[in-house]
């Protein structure tokens, strides 16, 4: 159970219901109208609660679970215990997830704070929510039903779509954001890119020209950065997924769907394909182009460019398969040390 302190919950609802919810089918014989209290894990649920099972090597889990109902594939229907009412879908862990939204939906908050400040100029929604502290500069526009967190500082010019949801102390400048972006705390957006001209005499800025272009349903995790472009604009694709502590430089592309995990670094002007997925602290240098669907490993360091579908790793990047022969070499070099 969720910690109430933190977090509401919703409900009970009926299976029938919950099934519509989670995009799943009721299992033969299951009462349709019985009450669901609460989403919880296989090692916590009680009669009343709803978990899900995915993991076929966990079938131990399942067993011995006290869960009340539970979403599972089709196979594994038979592993469940006796008693337990199942949810059936292609993709358990989806329909466990839909279904914890509506248990948990998020909090919705109404007008603006009076410790906000908010220029004149700005076209903000009615249906927007503003909290304590936000700073609201010129000629912003905000759309519909978007809610911006604490302390937070909109700057200047600045476009955010409807739906969006903007966590406290970010900072937003130079961009354009689109429909039902999340923004995580800490969040740094449109910041100058690193550009110098370097001299003997004193480094020179280059003037960061460029904005930052967020298209729909991305997602940002707390304390990224990123930079505006120099000239050509930063622009992340429509539903790609950014974990927390992620680096990205000026005029960089993030592709359609894509996922990079934390602490990712990638430089200026690399051009990232659809469903490109990074690993943690994996860096790329710049003016590379990573093809669509390409994998990149946690910790790689790439210097040129990856074609489409190819996974990667090690530091300089080299095919996954190349990199483990090479790990396997390097064992049996220092076994045969050992002898």
């Amino acid at each position: 159970m969720a910690d109430p302190d933190f977090f509401q919950r919703a409900g009970p609802f009926r299976l029938s219901d919950l099934a519509e919810i989670g995009r799943a089918e009721i299992a033969p014989a299951a009462d349709a109208d019985a009450f669901v209290h609460d989403v919880a894990s296989l090692e916590s649920a009680t009669e009343t609660d709803i978990s899900f099972f995915e993991d076929t090597k966990r079938a131990d889990l399942l067993a011995s679970s006290k869960a009340g109902f539970c979403a599972v594939r089709p196979a594994d229907a038979d592993k469940a215990p006796n008693g337990m009412t199942l949810l059936i879908s292609k993709q358990p862990q989806l329909a466990y997830a839909l279904i914890a939204a509506a248990f948990y939906p998020e909090q919705e908050g109404t007008g603006v704070d009076t410790t906000a400040h908010v220029d004149a100029s700005a076209i903000i929604d009615p249906t927007v929510t503003i909290s304590a502290g936000v700073v609201v500069g010129a000629r912003v526009h905000v759309g519909q039903g978007t809610r911006i967190g604490p302390n937070t500082v909109i700057g200047d010019g600045v476009r955010i779509g409807a739906d969006c949801r903007i966590s406290s102390h970010c900072s937003l400048s130079y961009c354009v954001i689109g429909d039902g972006v999340a923004i995580d705390a800490g969040v740094r957006i449109g910041e100058r890119g690193f550009g110098w001209v370097i001299d003997s005499n004193g480094h020179s800025p280059v003037p960061q020209l460029g904005r930052v272009i967020i298209e729909d349903r991305v997602s940002i995790g707390a304390n990224t950065t990123i930079d505006r472009g120099s000239g050509p604009d930063t622009l992340i694709r429509q539903g790609a997924i950014i974990d927390n502590q992620v680096m990205i430089g000026h005029n960089v592309e993030v592709g359609e769907s894509s996922v990079l995990v934390s602490q990712v670094g990638i430089a200026g002007s690399t051009k990232l394909g659809p469903m490109v997925m990074l690993g943690g602290k994996a860096g790329l240098s710049g003016h590379l182009s990573i093809g669509a669907g390409a994998r990149i490993m946690a910790k790689a360091g790439v210097y040129k460019d990856v074609p489409a579908g190819a996974d990667v790793a090690g530091s300089p990047a080299i095919p996954v398969r190349d990199f483990w022969r090479l790990q396997a070499q390097l064992k049996k070099m220092m076994n045969r040390k050992g002898d």
